[in-house]
């Protein structure tokens, strides 16, 4: 015959007062040593596991989260410490002066610049010098058609031009991931 004993845990039941022991929250002294975690560079999970391991406060990831937005606290990104520095921008794109002052010298007469935003309904878009020393506006669309605009209405380049721009534009776009 079995026992009755012996289908009971070894531990038992908790308790109201086992229950209520478990603490949720930290104290305002261990909310100081997290707002060091943080500003150390410690991510939430990493912080979530230090706060059971240090202080036996139960929190869950969310909970953790929400600590930290409570405490206006900002989680440091490991990539937002490099600095990036960005070429000056005006309208999207380097500015060129007619006389070509601004354009960066390459091996070729023609020069293509990406803008870094783009005009609704294009992929990409930018502008170009040709050797000659027209400027004029292009864009992709969606479809990867190519157009230009902007310049002289009547002017076409020179087959060399067109060769060169195609193979600027496509070095560029294949730099953006295009």
């Amino acid at each position: 015959m079995i026992s009755e004993e012996a289908n009971e845990p070894e531990e038992g039941p908790i308790s109201e007062d086992e229950v209520s022991d478990v603490v949720t929250q930290p104290n305002d002294e261990q909310k100081h040593e997290i707002a060091r975690w943080v500003a150390d560079g410690m991510g939430l999970s990493d912080i979530q596991k230090k706060i059971y391991d240090d202080f036996s406060v139960v929190m869950t990831y969310m909970d953790v989260r929400f600590l930290v937005d409570d405490l206006n606290l900002t989680l440091v990104d490991e990539e937002d410490d490099e600095v990036v520095e960005e070429p000056p921008e005006a309208g999207g794109a380097t500015e060129v002066s007619p006389e070509g002052e601004g354009i960066p010298e390459s091996t070729g007469g023609v020069k293509v610049e990406l803008n870094t935003v783009n005009p609704p309904g294009s992929m990409a878009s930018g502008s170009v010098v040709f050797s000659d020393g027209e400027r004029k506006n292009w864009a992709v669309d969606q479809f990867g058609r190519l157009g230009l605009s902007g310049g002289a209405e009547d002017y076409k380049p020179s087959e060399e031009d067109i060769a060169e721009f195609q193979k600027e534009l496509d070095s560029a776009l294949r730099g953006k991931g295009l």
